[in-house]
């Protein structure tokens, strides 16, 4: 199976900053159109795709649209912007580095900083912070304000490119969620259990969306679908790595918001070797997903667990993926949710 990388580059390159994530959205309500029995959309912008099963067990999936992001906070005299994060940033990686002022119209702007010539050596020896920073349009101020409001959202500009058998782009976090979830839907057939496929909204600044879907629907299962660290790069120690680039699906154990349900950890490995699908342990120090809102906002707990894919250089301007961990990722997740009930399921 080779990946849709057309549809990929797609769905990455598209702006969606936390609670600004109206473009994302109507993609994928298009592509879920003839895959699921029904699709909603809820007050907070969360997109639901249900797939009926033989029992009315619930089994959820998330994955998130939003990507990390800015939104505007004040426009200077010389039409230079200030901002705040939405999400979190790797502040050194912002140099100079092309966004996208989403107002009136989309605008490209520079992120700019004090220049290293007139730097003191004090100041080039300190890392960046992201109040350092400005974003240039190359305008005046009154014709910025002709397009641009405080309250506008900024985004990366980075389009899809394929590296070796990588995909690089910015929004791989967790735009190659949102794709794996879509095209493991297209795979799904004779589920067990009714499978609710939740698109969330917010997750970069809280988890707000999968809080609100798991409340509503309460699972019985669930799986989280989000990026973890690869940290299998020149200077990592072993211990350090989380998971490699190319060394398959990622099985989470934990993270700071979720320790995944010792069951369901099992039944995705067994399930994984089961399919000869190449899979790897993943323990998350700092972070956390959707899973932490499945798992615990329903009103009976869900016995969760979560797929995540190696991303390398992640909340930076770009991050990458192995073309072969998506695959791998698509496929645990599809023969997990259709095996579901294979499994026992009672504390031993």
């Amino acid at each position: 199976m080779s990946i849709n990388v057309s549809l990929l580059k797609e769905i990455c390159e598209t702006p969606g900053a936390p609670g600004f994530e109206q473009r994302v959205r109507e993609i994928v309500l298009r592509e879920l159109k003839p895959l699921a029995d029904s699709v909603s959309v809820d007050n907070m912008g969360n997109v639901t795709a249900l797939k009926e099963g033989k029992e009315r067990k619930k089994v959820m999936v998330a994955a998130h649209m939003d990507e990390i992001g800015f939104i505007v906070t004040h426009i200077d005299d010389k039409g230079f912007l200030r901002f705040h994060t939405l999400g979190g940033y790797d502040p050194k990686t912002l140099t100079a580095q092309r966004v996208i002022v989403h107002g009136r119209k989309d605008l490209t702007g520079v992120m700019g900083c004090k220049p290293i010539h007139i730097m003191t050596p004090e100041e080039r020896n300190k890392v960046p912070q992201i109040q350092d920073y400005f974003i240039d349009l190359g305008m005046s101020k009154e014709e910025v304000e002709e397009v641009v409001r405080v309250g506008d959202p900024v985004t990366r500009q980075r389009e899809l490119i394929e590296m070796g058998n990588c995909v690089n782009c910015k929004s791989i976090d967790n735009r190659v969620s949102v794709f794996i979830l879509i095209e493991s839907l297209k795979k799904m057939n004779q589920l067990p259990y009714d499978l609710y496929a939740v698109f969330t909204v917010q997750e970069e600044v809280g988890i707000r969306g999968a809080n609100v879907a798991a409340h509503s629907i309460g699972p019985d299962f669930g799986f989280g679908l989000d990026t973890t660290i690869a940290y299998d790069v020149p200077g990592s120690q072993a211990h350090e790595k989380v998971t490699q680039l190319g060394k398959g699906a990622g099985i989470k154990i934990m993270d700071s918001s979720t320790i995944c349900d010792s069951r369901m950890v099992a039944f995705m490995k067994q399930t994984a070797d089961k399919h000869s699908i190449t899979w790897q342990p993943e323990i998350l120090p700092a972070g956390g997903t959707d899973t932490a809102g499945i798992q615990r906002m329903g009103k009976t707990g869900a016995i969760a667990g979560a797929i995540s894919i190696p991303t390398r250089h992640i909340h930076q301007v770009i991050e990458m993926a192995d073309k072969n961990d998506i695959e791998a990722c698509i496929n645990l997740l599809t023969a997990c949710t259709s095996e579901l009930s294979l499994f026992d399921w009672n504390f031993s």
